[in-house]
């Protein structure tokens, strides 16, 4: 490629940015949006508070024994999905995988690798014993 195609490309490119660019600001003008949308929840017998000047207000209301409480939406708890582990399951994964290069690893790898192989037997013991419980 020639140095003047590079400049016709270029110039295209940046023409074509400018024209989006001004599409986008005439819409942005044209839409005549309010300033402010006011999005509320009200509990009980509460009023929506009423709309000034050029205003949208957007009442949703709820039963009053739900003002203190955590909306229903955070509260329900979605299932695990299958194959899908608990947090303290994924941290303890972690920590094994990363047992290897750290001290008392009972590896060669790492200082003092040989010093943890009493704790990985007993750590190995007490998966079993917990895993014969079930």
């Amino acid at each position: 490629m020639t140095l003047s195609n590079i400049l016709k490309i270029m110039t295209a490119t940046l023409a074509g940015g400018l024209m989006c660019s001004a599409a986008f600001a005439d819409t942005s003008t044209s839409l005549n949006t309010p300033d402010r949308i006011n999005i509320l929840v009200t509990y009980g017998d509460d009023k929506c508070p009423e709309a000034e000047g050029d205003e949208i207000v957007v009442c949703a209301q709820r039963p009053e024994s739900e003002r203190y409480r955590i909306p229903k939406e955070l509260r329900e708890i979605e299932k695990a999905e299958e194959g899908e582990q608990s947090w303290s399951s994924v941290v303890a994964s972690h920590d094994e995988a990363a047992r290897v290069g750290r001290p008392n690893s009972c590896s060669v790898v790492g200082t003092f690798g040989f010093s943890g192989c009493q704790a990985a037997i007993m750590r190995q013991w007490f998966d079993e014993r917990r895993n014969d419980g079930n």
